[in-house]
């Protein structure tokens, strides 16, 4: 326990009167008379000092109802700070500036004041709001699934998993739909940091679905490019893709104009740290190469404990068995760092896999290989084990292959 100064000073001097008196009434003093005099005394002193008993009462007050205890973060005055002590006249706040700041305890008592982050029976976080702008011809149920997904999904530091973070559409005027998404902070000493943490998964979870943010107001500036520049731009960044798609073994089979054809068809995704690109159980007909940044891969066990299987950087992809295959994610990943990605989908490959057919078995042997890498690391398996399953899973991924090209 740690109570407040002024409860202990309070038991000290009650313990000193009753002593005092004791002693008083053995030495054969008549209390009555004491008690009688003093009065007046008394009456005299608390006229002279009304502010100050004020101030003492008000402690007296605070802590008999518990409006306030040490610990408590409250907002005075627009003054927002931690009580880190409560004295006879006066009550200590220190803010996240590294300010302390006194207040009067008859202040409190006469004015309101916000006890942040309490309620009945529940642990102490604060709603914190984040504030973006969109676009009015932009549907309010994608921004808002977009947003609430990657922020639920996410790992983010002193952000309440319950109750969940939730995105509302506030206002629509002047050109701008205004949107709020709302979590529950939970250490209140570090709320802007925490803030910029979810603003960048809100940024990064629309670019991924190629939503915009916009302002109410806007400067437009125009560049006059002519098309020589533009085709230069254009360009490197296909000759960029290019390069990325050769490094990739899933696509080490396919020729140079395969290659070109499939370079515009990839979408750029953007993940902030603590992200889930990929959610084990989940089905979704894409994958992910990585251009920038770290993953982890882990794998969540029937009794929800959790493996770490792999670690992936630049170059490397994941999610080819759902874009080859239609099958379930087999374990997730997480972004370990702001993450960069390609992400092609399964639209965007079928047009090369019905012009060329032969190309399903070679890929076919990517995808057993890389199964059987997973596999041994999950299941701990031998390399004759290894070598075993390979064989028996080749044509069955072969046949699952075609069968969701339409081959």
């Amino acid at each position: 326990l740690n109570p407040p100064r002024i409860t202990e000073d309070i038991f000290v001097i009650v313990a000193y009167l009753a002593w005092g008196l004791v002693r008083l009434r053995y030495a054969g003093l008549d209390l009555g008379s004491i008690v009688a005099t003093s009065a007046m005394i008394t009456a005299v002193v608390a006229f002279a000092m009304q502010d100050t008993l004020g101030n003492i009462l008000g402690g007296l007050a605070l802590q008999l109802d518990n409006s306030i205890e040490i610990g408590d973060w409250i907002e005075v005055d627009k003054v927002v700070g931690r009580v880190v002590d409560i004295r006879w006249r006066s009550t200590l706040v220190e803010t996240r500036n590294w300010e302390t700041v006194v207040f009067p305890n008859s202040q409190l008592m006469k004015n309101k004041f916000l006890v942040l982050g309490r309620r009945t029976d529940q642990p102490v976080q604060l709603r914190r709001w984040i504030w973006f702008g969109v676009a009015l011809n932009t549907i309010p149920n994608k921004v808002t699934g977009a947003v609430e997904e990657a922020v639920r999904q996410a790992d983010i530091a002193n952000v309440a998993k319950q109750p969940a973070p939730s995105c509302v559409l506030m206002e629509m005027d002047k050109g701008c739909a205004r949107y709020a998404l709302r979590y529950w902070l939970t250490d209140l000493s570090v709320d802007d940091p925490t803030d910029a943490a979810v603003r960048w998964h809100v940024f990064t979870a629309l670019e991924r679905v190629g939503i915009s943010l916009a302002v109410e107001e806007q400067n437009v500036h125009y560049i006059k490019e002519n098309s020589k520049y533009q085709s230069v731009v254009l360009q490197r960044e296909a000759m960029q893709r290019v390069k990325t798609l050769k490094r990739i073994e899933l696509f080490a089979q396919m020729t140079d104009e395969e290659l070109r054809a499939l370079a515009p068809r990839l979408k750029y995704a953007l993940f902030a740290k603590g992200s889930i690109i990929s959610k084990q159980g989940a089905v979704a007909h894409w994958l992910y190469i990585i251009i920038n940044g770290e993953a982890e891969v882990f794998f969540e066990g029937s009794n929800g404990e959790r493996s770490n299987v792999n670690v992936l950087g630049k170059g490397s992809f994941f999610g080819e068995m759902g874009m080859m295959t239609g099958a379930p994610r087999t374990a997730s990943v997480l972004a370990s760092t702001d993450v960069e990605c390609y992400r092609l989908d399964k639209e965007a490959f079928a047009d090369i896999m019905r012009a060329r057919p032969s190309l399903a078995e070679e890929i076919a042997q990517v995808l057993v290989e890389r199964r059987a890498q997973l596999d041994s690391v999950v299941h701990h398996l031998d390399e004759q084990t290894r070598q075993q399953a390979k064989s028996s899973q080749h044509t069955e991924l072969l046949s699952s292959v075609k069968r969701f090209f339409g081959l």
